[in-house]
């Protein structure tokens, strides 16, 4: 006999989650507190709103997130699906329309006959069978009962969200379409490229390292604690100055066509919505106040006239100490009827955050229909995933997004892209056998459809 579940959270993990049981036929009620309650970067309504950049990475399966994303796929994803429908031209990435894919989302899960969406804060962990994807932004009186239910702190980090910029206010004499190497894009590129010449990155280093930073509240500037996958550019410049030009401003596989060289540095924008309209600074999070922003992204060539939809800003994220709460099934350890999924889990990337919220939505209907939860190989992406963020060392724990380093190793292999088909085609081998052992919905068919890109 089954219940109802109860799902805290309208994120990416919770809707995935919510999907999963629902199609599993278990009846669904998904709390989302917004829009009675917003959070400091949620602006919408919308289901799955993506607050900071609207890529869901790679799509090419030798590469770690289109592995992860060929896998979820395989499961039967909600999130990836409604990605599919709302693409926006981005290479070999997955980039979505950042309102159309919220919006899709939304209609999908209310249009559902198993789910109840209801629009209210939850405050507290109620009894009963319930996945907890209340996100890195969860509301202090639920992180209260978390904390309480835990019996020890959590951990916290900072994220910081990119500018997007009004596309019609980008001087096209002199940033250019381009994307990296020119592979399997169209003739002009998908991104659009500001040039640097080593002396107007100087400049915009020296401004960005004056220019002044949103001050944190006392007990949070005490221990800024960033994520290294999304640092803001100006602590990382404040690292070292040319930190940012061999990160998120690297110019490799980029030619100016002024001068038909590569540039000392390349600020990349990628298109943000369907029409075109708006553009997302890739890789370029800050938490430079307003002003100062403004004043210092208008340094960039071709950004000398932009205006900015938004600007970038800076809010907690907060975690769960995993590895010693969690087993990789996504129940919590002391009581087998509570999940926890998405970023609050300690997984990093919209896809990871999702993948979670998929694993932990079928263990919840399996157990409430007498079966027992499944912990997927850890030769599979999303199986590292989950068992690094229940597995590793509980004092330094910090996020973790998809990458090969996770896996099992292999031998010894020539070619970066070549050990990336071999995992590849392990994993996907692994998940395809597992999920035809443990009776998983799984079409091999649409999940290795990219196996040879």
């Amino acid at each position: 006999m089954t219940h109802e579940l109860t799902i805290i959270g309208g994120g990416l993990a919770g809707c995935e989650a919510a999907w999963q049981v629902a199609e599993a036929g278990v009846a669904v009620r998904l709390y989302e507190m917004r829009p009675g309650r917003m959070t400091p970067a949620h602006e919408t309504p919308w289901l799955a709103e993506l607050v900071c950049s609207n890529s869901l990475g790679s799509d090419l399966t030798h590469k770690a997130p289109g592995l992860l994303k060929a896998e979820l796929r395989g499961l039967g994803s909600l999130i990836l699906a409604c990605a599919a429908e709302t693409a926006v031209p981005a290479g070999s990435s997955l980039a979505v329309d950042r309102e159309g894919f919220a919006r899709q989302v939304t209609a999908r899960i209310a249009a559902h006959p198993r789910i109840t969406l209801v629009a209210e804060e939850v405050t507290a962990i109620p009894d009963g069978p319930v996945i907890v994807a209340s996100g890195p932004l969860t509301s202090p009186a639920l992180a209260a009962s978390i904390g309480g239910l835990a019996g020890q702190e959590y951990l916290y980090f900072y994220d910081a969200v990119a500018p997007i910029v009004q596309a019609e206010t980008i001087d096209l004499s002199i940033a250019f379409r381009q994307s990296r190497y020119e592979r399997g894009e169209q003739e002009e590129g998908d991104y659009i490229n500001c040039p640097m010449t080593r002396e107007e990155y100087d400049a915009f280093i020296d401004a960005l390292l004056t220019a002044e930073t949103i001050t944190l509240k006392q007990f949070e500037a005490e221990d800024p604690h960033f994520f290294e996958g999304c640092m803001p550019v100006e602590a990382l410049a404040a690292r070292g100055r040319e930190a940012p030009a061999f990160g998120p401003l690297r110019p490799v596989g980029l030619t100016d066509p002024r001068t038909g060289r590569r540039p000392h540095a390349v600020v990349q924008l990628r298109q943000d919505n369907l029409v075109g309209t708006l553009y997302n600074m890739v890789g370029f999070q800050t938490n430079l106040k307003w002003g100062d922003q403004q004043r210092v992204l208008r340094l960039i060539p071709g950004l000398a006239q932009a205006e900015f939809a938004r600007y970038g800003m800076m809010h907690r994220n907060t975690y769960i100490n995993s590895p010693a709460m969690l087993q990789p099934t996504m129940q919590f350890r002391s009581r087998a009827d509570l999940f926890f999924a998405g970023q609050i889990v300690g997984v990093e990337g919209y896809v990871g955050n999702a993948g979670t919220g998929l694993l932990a939505g079928v263990n919840a209907a399996r157990l409430l229909q007498g079966r027992h939860p499944v912990i997927l190989p850890p030769a599979t992406m999303l199986g590292a995933l989950c068992h690094y963020v229940t597995h590793a060392a509980a004092r330094d724990f910090q996020p973790m997004k998809a990458n090969f380093g996770i896996l099992p190793p292999l031998p010894p292999r020539p070619g970066k892209d070549e050990r990336g088909r071999q995992y590849a085609e392990r994993a996907l081998t692994a998940m395809r056998r597992f999920a035809r052992e443990h009776g998983l919905r799984y079409d091999r068919h649409i999940a290795e459809a990219s196996v040879s890109s």
